[in-house]
């Protein structure tokens, strides 16, 4: 299908499914079995550097077009995969893109900023803002092209809606088609719709996210999501939602968290980001380690993309460049 075919108010901007792929050597490293561990590959997407936001642009873009939209807002931070992917999916939709970002020009540079430019977006800086504020600066920007006669439609921040939602509800069908002996889907919570969305299809005993401290209440956060994609009530307390893995906070890196993307890369030759996946990959290891997540079980950790941002991130770049082995 190409990017003009439309269901449901759906537009396809990914190639699906993508790929379930083994991890014999990373799941052997972690101390399970050879087979235990396999990894579904939402970062080849085809479009954009690839990533989680795909799936849920798909359906937040077609309800844009399907309201007539010329522009696209979205929020995020400087390095957002979210905003990258945006910008991206209005490139091949037709669509200007104002990415309306907390911090000031200059505070963040390279990574997914520069593919933001590649793609032709506009970035409106809103400073140093909570996310209350930059809310408020992105309804700002809404009301100011409306009155210069542009149709803009406000994506939601990470993508993150109930309608948004639907992207993982799908993808968690196909993880059940390509591994119908399922556990555990091990994934990173940033704004909780591919979490959400994953419980709609999977149930909550088979989906384990890991808070990376993107908002201040994740398991609240999720669970209306999933409650609104559902339609049943899904309390908070049923999640299994691990909150050990911010460290710091969101922009940081943990030990844990460069020690994920060491020996996944090492292990795999698969490339981790420092704020989101190496997260998730560190809160797996603890499962592990814990005797949460066991040998002989499938277990299927959801790569959500990212490797931009990664670029984007001095401090995880120079501990890598620090890493080279002289010769």
């Amino acid at each position: 299908m190409t990017s003009e075919s439309r269901h449901t108010g759906r537009v396809v901007l990914g190639t699906w499914p993508t790929p379930l792929e083994p991890m014999p050597r990373l799941g052997r490293a972690l101390g399970l079995g050879a087979g235990d561990l396999w990894i579904k590959r939402d970062d080849l997407v085809g479009i954009g550097g690839g990533g989680n936001k795909v799936r849920k642009l798909e359906w937040t873009c077609g309800a844009a077009l399907a309201e007539g939209a010329t522009v696209l807002v979205t929020t995020g931070a400087p390095q957002s995969n979210h905003a990258r992917l945006t910008a991206a999916a209005g490139a091949r939709l037709g669509l200007e893109v104002v990415l309306v970002l907390a911090g000031t020009p200059g505070s963040s540079s390279s990574g997914n900023l520069a593919l933001d430019g590649l793609f032709g977006a506009t970035v409106v800086w809103a400073g140093d803002v909570d996310d209350r504020e930059l809310s408020a600066a992105a309804k700002d920007v809404v009301a100011r092209l409306r009155r210069q006669g542009a149709v803009p439609a406000l994506i939601p921040f990470g993508g993150s809606s109930v309608a948004g939602a639907r992207g993982y509800e799908e993808c968690g069908r196909e993880i059940l088609a390509q591994a119908p002996d399922l556990s555990t889907v091990v994934v990173a919570v940033g704004s909780g719709g591919t979490m959400a969305g994953l419980i709609a299809s999977l149930g909550e005993t088979r989906v384990m996210g890991v808070h990376c401290g993107a908002v201040p209440d994740p398991g609240r956060t999720v669970a209306e999501l999933a409650s609104g994609l559902m339609g049943r009530d899904c309390p908070a307390e049923s999640l299994r939602l691990r909150l050990d893995q911010v460290g710091e906070g969101y922009g940081s890196l943990t030990q844990a968290a460069h020690a994920a993307l060491t020996v996944t890369a090492r292990t795999e030759g698969i490339v981790l980001d420092p704020v989101y996946t190496g997260r998730a990959l560190a809160g797996l290891i603890a499962a592990v380690e814990e005797g949460v997540v066991q040998p002989g079980q499938r277990t299927v950790f959801l790569h959500s993309g990212g490797m931009a941002g990664l670029f984007g991130h001095a401090v995880t770049v120079a501990k890598l460049e620090a890493a080279l082995a002289p010769e």
